[in-house]
């Protein structure tokens, strides 16, 4: 495989892309919405128990993990529905696979939530 340099228009075509695929998941994905407005919450909440750095970082890298597993997930989706537009049982399972990694990705979330303000708010 033959690595070369990106032009500068190149790469900005390929942020474009990159912003672009974001905003696909944000309009077209409910599930997108809900974890955006859980994430609200959670900054609010880590405002008010006044989180500290690591907190900080261990929040916001749970956060970070169910977005990239929700835009995962519809990738997954999107290519699964062009492949097999028909019901096939292995389009089952790529689709429940995906879906599952999303719903492991938010129980991690839940757990670091419950340790942060847990421990956060007993220190109050």
């Amino acid at each position: 495989m033959h690595l070369r340099k990106l032009k500068p228009a190149e790469r900005l075509k390929s942020l474009g892309n990159a912003l672009r695929g974001i905003g696909y998941v944000f309009r077209t994905q409910p599930n997108a919405w809900i974890m955006a407005l859980a994430t609200v919450g959670v900054v609010v909440v880590g405002v008010l128990l006044q989180a500290d750095r690591i907190e900080w970082a261990l929040l916001a890298t749970a956060i970070s993990l169910v977005v990239i597993a929700e835009t995962i997930n519809t990738a997954i989706e999107c290519l699964t529905d062009l492949v097999s537009p028909e019901c096939h049982p292995l389009a089952a399972r790529a689709k429940d696979a995906a879906a599952g990694a999303v719903l492991l990705a938010v129980i991690f979330a839940l757990l670091i939530a419950a340790f942060v303000f847990g421990k956060t708010a007993i220190h109050c």
